[in-house]
């Protein structure tokens, strides 16, 4: 395998992309596919033109995103820019799709990835960053999904739990911001609900309301974000916080915990606290033992993490913190967090700064370079 000739055909194979008319973006998304295909396909049968393959394919990869995007553009433009409460009045196809695209051919992680690249629109990139993982070990991901079902039968659609991952992942691309598909998961999640009687949906929904309540209040007039603790709670919408507080308490009456359930708890007790000085730290640490014990995950280690130093003081968070892996995402953003409120000032300017150099979107990246900002300022005049 001559990786040395793929490295020499990638600029020309995506200038030609570009001038069929191909956006930059899904022309990267598109080579990258064909480059992973590449790299499967060659060892055993190299093409005789190896640009005219790498183009070929690229091009039905891009082609193959773009009537994906359109699709998905078409089910957008059926809903309302916020979901309205109450059942779904009706159903469409889009819901079937989730369900078949999990397959029980494939693994659970490799379906969530194929539904959201198939059918909830999101580039490979996106899908790589949900997943924390490198953006080539998603597109392998998501093209072994493809062979794996390739020329099978969808007579055996997946199960709930997969389906309401793939749904969850949807929604939270939306509500960072760079695809709005929040609206739309909430919508078939609502679906979901009502043809499904199942604690888990409920929680899912639930979870999805109470963060869909806060979004306006989530940035400033200038895009900046707003911090939790510094939201306008005025901003929130009190009638879906409600709706998804009534949900989730009928679902935890039926004492069959799951942990889209404990997150909604979670998101609930931030939403009744009148300011954010009056949070139920306590609680919320207790949610988070319930979420690990359910989860195990990094990710949730780390949010109990900062729960702990809100309920117990920063040290103790420092302390929850120090027994983590610091390549999780948001770690230095985290400890930079805990070394503030614990009054080491410039240590929280550097880790803040730290952070700002990994943070994954432009609005994340301002806020913690604000953050260090104004800590440095702090000092200099402290």
């Amino acid at each position: 395998m001559n990786e040395a000739l793929l490295r020499s055909l990638t600029p020309s194979v995506l200038g030609i992309l570009v001038r069929r008319g191909a956006d930059f973006a899904a022309a990267e998304d598109a080579l990258q596919e064909a480059l992973v295909e590449a790299v499967r396909v060659w060892p055993a049968d190299m093409p005789r033109e190896p640009k005219g393959w790498l183009i070929t394919v690229a091009w039905r990869r891009y082609l193959d995103a773009a009537r994906s995007d359109t699709a998905r553009r078409r089910r957008e433009d059926l809903v309302e820019e916020e979901p309205a409460p109450g059942p779904a009045p009706g159903t469409d196809d889009t819901l079937q799709l989730y369900f078949l695209c999990a397959h029980p051919a494939l693994t659970p992680s490799s379906a969530v990835a194929l539904t959201l690249r198939a059918v909830g629109g999101l580039t490979t990139r996106q899908i790589a960053q949900a997943y924390l993982v490198p953006e080539a070990t998603m597109a392998q991901r998501i093209s072994r999904a493809k062979r794996t079902v390739s020329g099978v039968r969808f007579d055996q659609p997946g199960d709930v739990a997969t389906v309401l991952r793939v749904l969850y992942l949807v929604f939270n691309e939306g509500y960072s911001g760079d695809v709005d598909l929040a609206a739309e998961a909430i919508r078939l999640t609502r679906q979901l609900a009502a043809s499904i009687d199942h604690p888990e949906v409920a929680g899912l929904l639930a979870l999805m309301l109470l963060h869909h309540a806060r979004r306006s209040a989530r940035t400033g007039p200038d895009g900046s974000l707003v911090p939790l603790a510094e939201q306008d709670r005025g901003r929130w919408d009190t009638v879906m916080i409600a709706e998804g507080v009534a949900i989730l308490q009928a679902a935890l009456a039926r004492d069959r915990l799951g942990e889209f359930q404990a997150q909604a708890a979670i998101a609930a007790l931030h939403a009744d606290a009148p300011t954010a000085g009056e949070t139920d730290w306590v609680q919320i640490v207790e949610w988070y033992d319930e979420l690990v014990r359910l989860t195990d995950s990094p990710v949730v280690r780390l949010n109990r993490a900062v729960a702990v130093g809100e309920a117990d003081g920063p040290r103790a968070g420092l302390a929850a913190l120090a027994a983590l892996d610091d390549a999780l995402p948001r770690h230095t953003a985290v400890a930079a967090y805990l070394h503030e409120r614990d009054g080491d000032l410039e240590t929280a300017a550097r880790l803040y700064a730290e952070a700002a150099r990994k943070a994954s979107n432009l609005a994340e990246r301002d806020h913690l370079t604000r953050r260090a900002a104004r800590l440095t300022q702090l000092r200099r005049t402290g």
